[in-house]
């Protein structure tokens, strides 16, 4: 009967042992990477943040114990099918790294403090007082919306929470301001091109007639000279707001 007491006695404190165990202990250390593979439909962009290391400075800081915990907007594969063909090849490494970054808020935010936040927000790319990688939060009952003056997308659900780490889904990749902004656009066409210089006389000349080649001077509106060889040039005049005379020595 004894015997029956003790061993009844070990088998409760096995399971008790047990329960604490998995109850009391964490899971093991949060992984940003496994949260998004968990999830599914990240692949885009768990590639990011392998390819940039960016997945491991964050497993670093969630697990850090002066952490003070991460935000990370996740763009679904959809919203990486929809950007421009080529806009992820045509960046360096490091625009790469602050594209990932540009992602990522340096302190937890839950659903209900997106209605306070002061903006702009700043990311793991930087300040976005400066400008360069603004990032604007506008919320109104369940609805968040992110501007960052390129793209505006909305948070559509959380993916995962604990009380170091936040993960939401967006709808679009967050473009940063400093590499897809009206700066990086492209340059203004050149002047439109004229007929062929006419051959006349100088003002203030000598009375000789000036010959000019159609090769050496282009006439372009308001005077702008477009292509000209300047090699045995001697003189310049301009006599009315289209047509320029060359003189040769």
């Amino acid at each position: 009967m004894a015997i029956s007491r003790t061993f009844m006695s070990f088998n409760l404190f096995i399971f008790f042992l047990v329960i604490a165990t998995t109850n009391g202990q964490a899971p093991g250390p949060t992984n940003i990477t496994a949260v998004l593979e968990k999830a599914g439909q990240y692949t885009m962009f768990i590639r990011l943040l392998k390819s940039t290391q960016a997945a491991d400075q964050i497993n670093t800081q969630l697990n850090s114990s002066s952490s003070q915990g991460l935000t990370v907007f996740a763009p679904t594969d959809n919203a990486f099918s929809s950007l421009k063909s080529g806009t992820l090849n045509s960046l360096s490494d490091q625009q790469k790294v602050q594209l990932v970054q540009f992602h990522v808020l340096p302190t937890l935010l839950t659903m209900p403090q997106f209605q306070t936040v002061s903006n702009p927000l700043r990311t793991q790319a930087g300040d976005g007082q400066n400008g360069k990688f603004p990032l604007n939060i506008t919320s109104s009952g369940n609805q968040v919306n992110i501007t960052t003056g390129v793209v505006s997308a909305t948070v559509a659900n959380s993916v995962y929470s604990d009380k170091q780490l936040a993960v939401y889904q967006v709808d679009q990749v967050l473009l940063p301001l400093a590499m897809f902004g009206s700066s990086s656009a492209a340059p203004a066409p050149a002047p439109e091109k004229g007929g062929s210089v006419t051959t006349g006389s100088a003002s203030g000349s000598d009375g000789g007639g000036d010959s000019t080649d159609s090769s050496d001077a282009e006439r372009i509106r308001y005077g702008i000279i477009a292509t000209c060889n300047y090699s045995n040039i001697r003189a310049l005049t301009l006599t009315g707001p289209n047509i320029i005379h060359i003189r040769s020595p």
